[in-house]
C-alpha cells in the first residue's frame, strides 16, 4: 500500500500521542509499584528507546526507503505498521514484566542478582519506545521536502497524548491508561495494513474492539470505588505489609489522575505519631488510608469530645495554650490533624487538602465519624502554598500535621520529592498567615544522626529571618517525644506563663525539652534518656551560631533549609558520606546515606553507556562515517571532514540536552503552581509540545532570522528562573485558571523558539543530501536520555537555576557549532 502524507501524518501523531500517554501512565505505575524516585526513570526510557530507533533505522534504511521510490513506500508502510502493532504488545508485556520480575530495589546493594533485574526492567520497559521511534523516525527522515512538518505533527501528537494521559487516569486509572496508549499504537498500525489480507486486519480490528470495551470496564468498577490495584507492590510499601495482617479488609480502592487511594480495616494501624507513654489507655480503632500504596495514615474512628489520647499528642500544648482557637491545618490527609484541632477546644478549624479523593475516600469507609463533615470544620481542596498565599483571614494556630510514615535518613527513599510545603518560602508564608499572637506547630521525625528535625529547625529560623525578626532562639520552643520532634513558633514572643505552662505540659506527658528561650542544662534529657542531649547541643549552636553557612557546611549530612529552587527536603546526602557508603555496601541491608540519589547516578552510567553504543553503533557496524555523503556526486567540495561530523554531532548532542535541561525543572517549578507533579507535568508539557509545534512548522519561513532565533532562545532560557520567581510572588494568590492562563502566556515564546532548532538541523542535513538523520535522530535522543537524568541529578545538588542555565549554555553551543558549520563547510545558505 502506497501511503499518502495523511497517512503517514495520523501515523506519526497517534503513535506521538501513544508514546506520552504511555509516559504519563508509567510515571505513576512506577510511583506506586516501587517509589517515587522511579518515576524519573520514564522520561529516559522514551528518549532512549527514540535513540536506539534512529540506530536502527541508520543501520536499515530500506526500512524506510525514499519517497520517489514505490517499493520503498511499501517498506514505509511495513514499518508503520510493525511500529504500531510492535508498541501495543510491548505495552502488554512491560505491564506484565513489572508485575512479575522479582526486582527488589532496597536488596541491589547486596543481591548482585537485583543488578540484572534491574537491566532488564529497564530494557522492556524502554522496548514500546522503540517501536514508536521507528516509526516516527522512519516517516521524518523517508519526507526529506517537509521535516519540519512531521516534527510538528509529532510535538502536537505528543501533547494531545499529554492531554489524554490526565483524563484517562482520572477516569480509569493507571491499567486504564496503559490500555488506552497500546489501543492508540495498534490503531495507527491498523492504518497501515495492507488492505488484501483482510484476516489480519479483522483480528486487529477486534484486538482494538475488545479493548475499548474493557477500557469502558475499567472506567466503571474505577469510579465505584471498589477496584482492585492491579499492580504488584513492593513488600516494603504501607499497603503491601497491611494487606498481609491476617483479617484485613480492603474498604476502598479509586485511581485518580494524580493518586491511588486504598483504604484498609483490620490491619493493625496505630498511628498517633509522638503519642506519649504516659497515656494508659486502649487508643481508638483506625482504618489505614495509602496513598500510592504508601504512606500509610489513620482515620480515626472516633468523635472528638471523645477523643481522650489528643490530650497526650505533643501538638495539644499549643491548643491548651490557645483555647477557642482558629486553626489552619495544612495537608491534614486523613484527618487526624483535623481531630486534634476540634479535640483541642478550636473554634473554627480549616482543612486544606490537595487530593479530592482523599475527602471521597474518609466519607465512604468513616462517615459517622468523618471530621471534614463536622460543623466547625471547613474544608478546602487547594494546595497548601496557593492557600497561604492567598489574601484572606489569619488564623490563630497554623499546625501542619506528621502524615509521612517514618523513614531513617539513611533510606533516601523519598530524597527526590519536591516537597514545596516545607521550604523556606512557605514558612515564610505561614508566619505571614498568623494572627497578631499567633502560633505555628510543626512536627518532624528524629532522626539518628540528627538531620530531618534540624533541616525543619534551620528552615524556621531562616524564614524568622526573611521577616525581618530578630533573637529567633526567643520566638521558638522545641521538644520531643521517643520518636518526634515539635516546633512552636511564636513571633511575637513567649511569656512567662506560657514557658511555666510549657514545662508543666511536658512533664506530664514525659516529653522531653530541647529549646526554650529559658531552658537550663538540668531540664534536658530527663526522661527518653539518650547519652548525651545531641539534639539540644545541635539546635542551640544552630541559634547562637554567628555564620549558619558554616554550621550546614560542617555538618555531616546536608541539613541547610529547603527553598523553592531547591525543594528537596528530603534530601540529605553529602559526598562526603561517599567512604561511609562504600564501606558497607554489600554488607548491611541498606547504606549510610541516600539510596535516592545513587539510584540515579546508578541509572545515569546505565543510559551513558546505552547511549553511546547506540550512537557508535551504525558508525562500527557500516565501518564508515555517519556522514559519508553530504554530496552523493562525490563533489570534493561539499566532502564531510572529521570536523564537520563532530560538528553535527556536537549540534544535535547539544539541543537534546538543552530541551530536557529547561523543561524538566519547568515542570518541578510547576508543581509548585499546580500542586501535583501530574498536574505540573500536563500544563508545562504541553504548552511546550504545542508552541514547539508551532515553531517547528514555521522554522523554513524567513521572517525570524535564525541567528536571532537562537540568540533569543538563549536569553529566554537565561531569564525564565528569574521571572518564574516574579511570577510566584503574586500569581498564588491567583485562580487556577487564570494561574494557567499566564503560564502559559509566559511558556508559549520559548516554547516557540525550542522547537526550531531539530527541524533546522534536520534542513541542513536534507540540503546537504546527506543519508544520515536516522543518525542525528538517534545522536538527539540519547543526549536528550542522559540530560533526562543528569538534569534531575543536578537540581538535586544545585537547584533549579543552575539546570536552566546549563541550558541556556548547551543551545548556545549548538547555535555557534551550526553558525560555524554552515558558513564554511557546505554552499547551502541557510539555517544561519
Amino acid at each position: 500500500m502506497v501511503l499518502n502524507r495523511r497517512i503517514e501524518y495520523f501515523c506519526v501523531g497517534a503513535l506521538a500521542a501513544a508514546v506520552l500517554l504511555l509516559e504519563g501512565a508509567l510515571t505513576r505505575f512506577l510511583a506506586v509499584a516501587q517509589f517515587y524516585h522511579f518515576a524519573f526513570l520514564v522520561v529516559s526510557l522514551a528518549l532512549l528507546g527514540f535513540g536506539a530507533s534512529g540506530s536502527l533505522l541508520s543501520l536499515f534504511p530500506h526500512w524506510y526507503s525514499k519517497n520517489s521510490d514505490p517499493a520503498g513506500q511499501e517498506n514505509l508502510g511495513r514499518l508503520l505498521t510493525v511500529s504500531g502493532v510492535g508498541f501495543a504488545a510491548s505495552v502488554g508485556l512491560l505491564f506484565f514484566t513489572v508485575n512479575l520480575l522479582p526486582f527488589d530495589s532496597y536488596s541491589i546493594t547486596w543481591d548482585r542478582r537485583q543488578i540484572l533485574y534491574f537491566i532488564l526492567y529497564y530494557l522492556v520497559l524502554t522496548i514500546p519506545f522503540i517501536f514508536a521511534g521507528m516509526g516516527i523516525g522512519g516517516v521524518l527522515s523517508n519526507r526529506a521536502d517537509e521535516s519540519n512538518v512531521v516534527y510538528a505533527v509529532n510535538l502536537l501528537g505528543s501533547a494531545i497524548g499529554i492531554l489524554l494521559a490526565l483524563l484517562v487516569m482520572q477516569f480509569s486509572g493507571v491499567p486504564g491508561a496503559l490500555l488506552a496508549s497500546s489501543l492508540i499504537g495498534l490503531s495507527s498500525g491498523i492504518v497501515c495494513y495492507k488492505a488484501q489480507r483482510k484476516l489480519f486486519r479483522y483480528l486487529f480490528l477486534g484486538i482494538l474492539g475488545l479493548g475499548f470495551v474493557a477500557l469502558g470496564l475499567l472506567t466503571w468498577v474505577n469510579l465505584g470505588g471498589r477496584t482492585d490495584i492491579f499492580i504488584t507492590i513492593s513488600p516494603y510499601k504501607g499497603l503491601a505489609y497491611a494487606q498481609r495482617i491476617p483479617g484485613s479488609e480492603n474498604l476502598f480502592g479509586k485511581w485518580n489522575a494524580i493518586s491511588r487511594l486504598d483504604v484498609i480495616a483490620q490491619a493493625s494501624t496505630r498511628v498517633m505519631p509522638g503519642l506519649s507513654y504516659a497515656y494508659t489507655e486502649t487508643p481508638p480503632m483506625q482504618n489505614g488510608m495509602a496513598l500510592d500504596a504508601d504512606n500509610l495514615q489513620p482515620i480515626t474512628q472516633v468523635h472528638p469530645d471523645e477523643f481522650e489520647a489528643a490530650e497526650y499528642l505533643p501538638e495539644s500544648f499549643g491548643f491548651q495554650i490557645k483555647p477557642m482557637a482558629r486553626v489552619l491545618v495544612i495537608d491534614p490527609g486523613a484527618g487526624l490533624g483535623i481531630l486534634q484541632a476540634l479535640a483541642g477546644g478550636a473554634s473554627q478549624v480549616t482543612g486544606v487538602v490537595n487530593n479530592p479523593l482523599i475527602l471521597e475516600a474518609v466519607a465512604d469507609t468513616a462517615s459517622e465519624t468523618d471530621p471534614y463533615k463536622h460543623q466547625y470544620v471547613k474544608s478546602v481542596i487547594e494546595t497548601s502554598r496557593v492557600f497561604l498565599g492567598s489574601k484572606g483571614e489569619s488564623y490563630d494556630i497554623i499546625f501542619v500535621p506528621l502524615i509521612a510514615p517514618y523513614r531513617p535518613v539513611a533510606s533516601g527513599a523519598y530524597s527526590l520529592a519536591e516537597t514545596y510545603t516545607l521550604t523556606v518560602e512557605a514558612f515564610t508564608d505561614v508566619l505571614l498567615r498568623l494572627s497578631e499572637d499567633g502560633v505555628f506547630v510543626v512536627t518532624r521525625w528524629l532522626q539518628t544522626p540528627p538531620s530531618e528535625e534540624i533541616r525543619a529547625m534551620a528552615t524556621v529560623i531562616e524564614a524568622l529571618a526573611r521577616l525581618n525578626i530578630e533573637s529567633p532562639g526567643e520566638k521558638i520552643v522545641a521538644y520531643r517525644s521517643i520518636q518526634t520532634m515539635t516546633i512552636l513558633v511564636k513571633p511575637s514572643g513567649w511569656i512567662e506563663s506560657e514557658l511555666n505552662a510549657l514545662r508543666e505540659f511536658a512533664d506530664s506527658r514525659r516529653f522531653d525539652l530541647i529549646w526554650a528561650p529559658d531552658i537550663k542544662p538540668e531540664e534536658l534529657n530527663r526522661y527518653n534518656r539518650m547519652a548525651e542531649p545531641v539534639y539540644y547541643q545541635e539546635i542551640s549552636d544552630l541559634l547562637i551560631v554567628s555564620d549558619r553557612d558554616e554550621y550546614y557546611a560542617e555538618h555531616s549530612f546536608a541539613v541547610q533549609p529547603a527553598t523553592d529552587d531547591h525543594p528537596f527536603f528530603f534530601h540529605f546526602f553529602k559526598w562526603t558520606q561517599t567512604p561511609q557508603i562504600m564501606a558497607t555496601l554489600g554488607r548491611v541491608w541498606q547504606p549510610f546515606g541516600g539510596s535516592g540519589y545513587f539510584v540515579l547516578l546508578a541509572l545515569l552510567i546505565l543510559v551513558s553507556g546505552f547511549s553511546v553504543i547506540l550512537i557508535v553503533l551504525p558508525v562500527v557496524i557500516k565501518n564508515r562515517t555517519p556522514l559519508d555523503a553530504l554530496n552523493p556526486t562525490g563533489s570534493e567540495h561539499n566532502k564531510s571532514t572529521p570536523a564537520s561530523r563532530w560538528r553535527v554531532f556536537v549540534y544535535f548532542g547539544s539541543i537534546g540536552l538543552a530541551f530536557l535541561f529547561i523543561e524538566i525543572p519547568l515542570i518541578q517549578k510547576g508543581i509548585l503552581f499546580f500542586g501535583h507533579p501530574i498536574y505540573a507535568f500536563t500544563i508545562v508539557v504541553i504548552t511546550i509540545l504545542l508552541f514547539s509545534s508551532i515553531g517547528s512548522a514555521i522554522s523554513d519561513k524567513d521572517w525570524l532570522p535564525k541567528r536571532w532565533a537562537f540568540i533569543l532562545l538563549v536569553g529566554l532560557a537565561v531569564i525564565t528562573p528569574i521571572l518564574i520567581i516574579l511570577f510566584q510572588q503574586f500569581a498564588l494568590s491567583m485562580p487556577v485558571e487564570l494561574r494557567i492562563i499566564l503560564f502559559v502566556i509566559g511558556l508559549a515564546p520559548l516554547g516557540l523558539l525550542m522547537g526550531m532548532p531539530f527541524p533546522l538541523g534536520l534542513n541542513w542535513l536534507e540540503r546537504s543530501r546527506t543519508k544520515q538523520t536516522p543518525w542525528a535522530w538517534a545522536v538527539n535522543g540519547c543526549a536528550s536520555v542522559i540530560a533526562a537524568v543528569l538534569a534531575a541529578i543536578l537540581s538535586l545538588s544545585y537547584g533549579f537555576t543552575l539546570v536552566f542555565i546549563l541550558g541556556a549554555f548547551f543551545y548556545g553551543i549548538a547555535g555557534i557549532v551550526a553558525m560555524d558549520f554552515w558558513g564554511k563547510r557546505t554552499p547551502v545558505s541557510g539555517l544561519l
